[in-house]
């Protein structure tokens, strides 16, 4: 399946997708007709230059902003045609965030972050966090708060926090921007076992193209057009 394909797959489609930003002289193009589709289970990455439209693409694919034209289709809904109330609750219950460093509140133990994302959703179908902790390896360190814990196992609680609703849809920004190579390996591997385990559609952005091994597809992003194609190895550079 090429970028340019949606599907009827409950996983992601985006469709002829377009995003200005800036006014007058200053406008750009985030967004240029961009089309991308992830199935559940499916790990794709997506590359590109800083200011090439990659952070824009999560932003829509997330719900977060509303593209000027196209459509964005998550588990079987059209995320732009819901109202905004309706939006954010659609958000809490079938996409999940990463963030570069985890994003983790520095009060609270690692568990206590995943029983957090319970509380706020009330999603009855939602995972157990000890459980959960089990199987992203910190389950022995689930009463540490963040700064107890490395680079990479805040990651770790960040994949698992952003698994813990069961969503159809999980978005990855730069996971391993703070982190060395062999713990990007680490966070990258954990990522696609769990996007398998969990059938979720996960789109990563990212800079290291070291990782990228790990991903079912690699795409690139230029100057808000999107490329794609299968890559079993790296992205070959322009």
């Amino acid at each position: 399946m090429t970028a340019t394909e949606p599907t009827t797959a409950l996983g992601l489609a985006v469709t002829d997708v377009s995003l200005t930003l800036g006014d007058g002289e200053a406008t750009v193009a985030a967004l240029d007709h961009v089309s991308l589709s992830v199935e559940p289970g499916e790990l794709v990455a997506v590359v590109g230059p800083s200011g090439s439209g990659k952070s824009s693409l999560l932003a829509v694919a997330g719900g977060l902003t509303t593209p000027d034209g196209g459509t964005v289709t998550v588990a079987g809904t059209d995320v732009a045609a819901l109202s905004r109330r309706r939006r954010t609750r659609f958000r809490l219950e079938h996409i999940g965030f990463v963030f570069q460093s985890g994003n983790l509140l520095p009060a609270l133990t690692a568990v206590d972050q995943l029983r957090l994302m319970t509380r706020i959703d009330g999603a009855a179908t939602g995972r157990d966090p000890m459980q959960l902790l089990d199987e992203v390896g910190m389950a022995d360190k689930a009463g540490r708060r963040p700064h107890q814990l490395s680079g990479g196992e805040r990651q770790r609680v960040g994949i698992a926090r952003a698994l813990m609703a069961r969503p159809s849809l999980l978005l990855v920004d730069e996971p391993t921007a703070a982190l060395d190579r062999a713990r990007s390996h680490d966070v990258v591997e954990l990522l696609a076992r769990e996007t398998a385990r969990a059938r979720v559609a996960t789109v990563m952005v990212t800079h290291d193209h070291d990782v990228l091994r790990h991903c079912d597809r690699v795409l690139e992003m230029v100057d808000g057009k999107l490329f794609g194609g299968t890559v079993t190895g790296a992205v070959q550079p322009r």
